[in-house]
């Protein structure tokens, strides 16, 4: 029966053990995350009934120690190294951007100017379609203008050929008068009196010759005619008189149309001179403004081609500013792949890190659980020092009373293990259900990444409450070693009271 209740405290032994190591490495794998931010944080259990030492204080190896804090200061180099690089590529990242937003100010300004000159060109060469539009009308209309100045000139012409052929019918000097240009109203009140005094000297000549040929008529018919003949003759005369007095009158009645029809035509003589004025003067200032818009033109086309130097001196610069932002681009690319390479290998450190983190949690859970066993070694001893000297204290009491003490106390240890095995089966329960608990927060934390401080927390308490469960075992298998020992002691009691009782009975 002791043999079987050892045993069975073994097999206990052995599975609270890996109970313990297979919830302290979940424990570390679920908590792993937390601690790669902080290095220094390491898992402790609370105070409790029987105090465990933190790990910093446990006794370590100096080879160990010192090939762990190798390691340990290799990898917070590389990862100060690693933060260093990412922090300088955040800065050539915003170096770079910043780069980019310039350039691409200034394109939009070159694109603004481009705009602006083009606006500028277009309304230049709306300026010089109108221009040229305006040249071709002020050419047309100079046309027309020297088209009727042509045909006011042969008009003029005509009419003074009329006017030259009509003043030779009546007399060279009136021919020689109105050949001349007449401007004034005084030279044309001067040439009708003079036209006048000649008329007026015409009819007294005529007259004159009549009354000569009077006298003639007179003397002649004293002297040598007779009265018919005298008759005749002055009835001659008469007819003569009236003959030139019809041509007199038909000679003025032809003056003074004559007259009217040279008042008319130095009527429109002045008019075609005014007009012709006019024409001189609007044909004039049409040829400063032909020559205005001459120079307009050709100013003009100076700032066309100033323009268009300007613009290919712009559109020269935007190229080679083109060419220096593509080349800017391109070693922006490499950068790039650059940077990728170092996010690479960033991410190569840090699944380096977790791994390296994982491996230090597992090195600690392995020195937790070398100290657990280690002190309860110690204890162990200390127990066995104690039953050494309760075994010689207590070599010689009774034997009957001892094993029926002892019977009942194993009795009582059965029923305490059953209960353990009970506890032990709840705990197992509990741990299970903690387990998929945390299982189910793990599940959470990898599709909820807010909640996480919260699981954390709750981690924290399930570990406090593992290192609760930790210690109550930890007593539990004091006590049932207590037990063991105090069965132990009361097996070999018995069995040295056994031995006395045969060699009694050989006796």
């Amino acid at each position: 029966m002791s043999h079987g209740a050892s045993s069975r405290l073994t097999d206990l032994a052995q599975v609270s053990k890996s109970f313990l190591g297979s919830l302290g490495q979940q424990v570390v794998g679920g908590q792993q995350p937390e601690r790669m931010h902080s290095p220094e944080s390491l898992p402790s259990t609370p105070k409790s009934g029987t105090p465990s030492p933190s790990p910093q204080l446990l006794p370590l190896s100096p080879c160990l120690d010192g090939d762990w804090e190798s390691r340990e200061e290799l990898r917070l180099r590389e990862l100060e190294e690693a933060r260093a690089r990412a922090a300088q590529m955040e800065k050539t990242m915003r170096w770079w951007s910043d780069c980019t937003a310039n350039w691409r100010e200034k394109w939009s300004k070159v694109r603004a100017e481009r705009n602006k000159a083009r606006d500028e060109v277009k309304q230049l060469r709306q300026k010089l379609d109108s221009l040229t539009k305006e040249l071709t009308a002020v050419k047309r209309e100079k046309q027309e203008l020297s088209n009727e100045n042509e045909q006011l000139r042969q008009e003029v012409e005509r009419l003074k050929g009329g006017e030259g052929r009509e003043e030779k019918e009546l007399d060279n000097k009136v021919v020689s008068e109105k050949q001349e240009p007449v401007r004034d109203v005084d030279s044309e009140k001067t040439n009708k009196s003079k036209e006048f005094e000649l008329m007026e000297a015409i009819i007294m000549s005529k007259q004159d010759n009549s009354e000569s040929w009077d006298q003639r008529s007179t003397h002649s018919v004293r002297t040598s005619m007779s009265r018919q003949e005298r008759n005749r003759l002055l009835w001659e005369e008469v007819s003569v008189i009236e003959e030139d007095a019809t041509k007199i009158t038909a000679l003025q009645l032809r003056l003074d149309e004559s007259q009217k029809v040279l008042l008319k035509e130095r009527e429109d003589k002045l008019t075609l001179s005014r007009n012709i004025e006019k024409l001189e003067c609007e044909n004039s200032q049409w040829r400063n403004k032909y020559e205005e818009l001459n120079k307009s033109k050709q100013e003009v086309l100076k700032q066309l081609n100033i323009l268009k130097e300007v613009h290919q001196d712009e559109l020269g610069r935007i190229s080679e500013d083109l060419e220096d932002e593509l080349g800017a681009r391109s070693s922006m690319d490499k950068k790039l792949a650059e940077l990728r390479v170092c996010r690479g290998q960033m991410e190569r450190l840090q699944a380096e890190n977790a791994s390296e983190w994982g491996r230090r949690e597992r090195l600690e859970t392995e020195k937790l659980n070398l100290e657990r066993e280690n002190k309860k070694l110690r204890s162990q001893i200390e127990d066995l020092e104690e039953v050494l000297v309760k075994k010689r204290k207590q070599a010689a009491s009774a034997l009957d009373s001892d094993l029926k003490t002892i019977q009942s106390e194993l009795f009582e240890k059965n029923k305490e293990l059953a209960d353990l095995k009970h506890v032990h089966t709840k705990l197992k329960k509990q741990y299970q259900e903690k387990m998929a608990e945390l299982a189910h927060a793990n599940r959470r934390v990898e599709q909820h990444e807010a909640e996480v401080k919260k699981l954390r927390l709750r981690v924290e308490e399930l570990k406090k409450e593992l290192a609760q469960a930790e210690d109550e075992l930890d007593e539990a298998h004091n006590q049932t070693r207590r037990l063991q020992r105090s069965l132990d002691e009361q097996t070999e009691q018995s069995e040295n009271l056994q031995v006395q009782v045969e060699h009694l009975q050989s006796r």
